[in-house]
């Protein structure tokens, strides 16, 4: 049970929803009961905040009263955006509260965008960017005549904006939506006019469709710059064989113990998240508490072992989570609150 003092400090997990999810909101009944108890037990005082655009005002005088705050909070949830709540949350970081994820490394992690400047990496591909709807009319074709693409809009989450799309005879294009289970034929200019106003809020990324997408997706969980856990899934969004479709199922996860992932676990903590802070300019005091990477099988390199394809970065809203990640949010959160204040 958390107690009414704190050795280390005070924060709140905050999370969207509506007015009686948040009257009745507490530690021990949210879905996050096991993130407020790892807080407890390292000496960190833990309260629920319940988001929504109407009480912003409320809760930004409540958070201003913190020492930092823990955001879980999707980009996009039945046709709303952040756009007012990381507003809020850029004004009580400047008056020193601590916010993770903080919304501006999020632009520069969360975002589809990271596929492209990330490109060169070992877990990077043939990645394009389109900043406007005539860039990705012009460049597109000439692409998929190379074969299948999967095109993502820059925000979203929930396969919201990401689509497989192959040529067929003619000006066509067969698409699939991540969120749907059929493909259609479309001409390439209908296909287009759907993604148009993805512009608004961004861009286009543009990869190669990896073939082995249907063995499944890795998903490997941070907190900071250390593996927190692992996520199996053999899934069905972008995957058309019927055999393939069947035998996907939820996420299964695992420690970073996991032997399996071991090399994954090395790759991420030794290799990419170094060269991820490089090429973002960010610290590792600035990356979130909680964050994930989900990376699809690639091509088996001369030695026979796997190479993985990064398809995204998650970081506004991180959850469900390994049985053993909560502990390992709680000691880096410790480990923040116990340095002297950024001035």
């Amino acid at each position: 049970m958390l107690g009414t003092t704190a050795q280390l400090g005070r924060i709140a997990v905050l999370w969207r929803g509506d007015e009686v999810e948040r009257r009745g909101a507490t530690p021990q009944t949210s879905r996050f009961k096991a993130v407020f108890a790892a807080l407890a037990d390292v000496g960190i005082q833990a309260m629920p905040v319940v988001y929504e655009d109407d009480v912003v005002d409320a809760v930004r005088a409540e958070l201003e009263t913190l020492d930092g705050v823990l955001v879980w909070v999707n980009p996009i949830h039945e046709g709303h955006s952040r756009a007012r709540l990381d507003t809020m949350l850029r004004d009580v970081a400047e008056r020193g509260v601590w916010v993770s994820a903080h919304p501006d490394v999020i632009l520069k992690m969360g975002t589809k965008e990271i596929l492209y400047h990330t490109r060169t990496m070992s877990w990077g591909c043939d990645t394009a960017l389109y900043r406007t709807a005539e860039e990705m009319r012009t460049q597109l074709p000439e692409r998929l005549a190379a074969g299948p693409r999967v095109i993502k809009r820059n925000r979203g989450n929930g396969g919201q904006g990401v689509w497989r799309v192959e040529r067929v005879v003619g000006n066509g294009v067969r698409v699939l939506d991540a969120t749907k289970d059929t493909s259609e034929n479309l001409t390439l200019d209908e296909f287009l006019n759907r993604c148009a106003h993805y512009f608004e809020d961004g861009s286009v990324v543009d990869q190669p469709f990896q073939a082995r997408l249907s063995e499944g997706v890795v998903r490997c969980y941070m907190a900071g710059d250390r593996c927190a856990g692992f996520g199996h899934q053999k899934v069905k969004a972008l995957v058309e064989d019927p055999i393939a479709r069947a035998e996907a199922g939820p996420r299964l996860y695992s420690s970073n113990s996991d032997e399996r992932f071991q090399r994954l676990r090395r790759l991420m903590e030794n290799e990419w998240t170094p060269q991820l802070l490089s090429s973002l300019k960010i610290t590792r005091d600035e990356l979130p508490m909680i964050w994930d990477a989900d990376l699809m099988l690639g091509t088996p390199g001369p030695d026979g072992a796997d190479t993985y394809v990064l398809g995204e970065i998650n970081v506004s809203s991180v959850f469900p989570i390994p049985d053993e990640a909560p502990a390992q949010i709680a000691r880096r959160v410790a480990e923040r609150l116990q340095k002297p204040t950024q001035s």
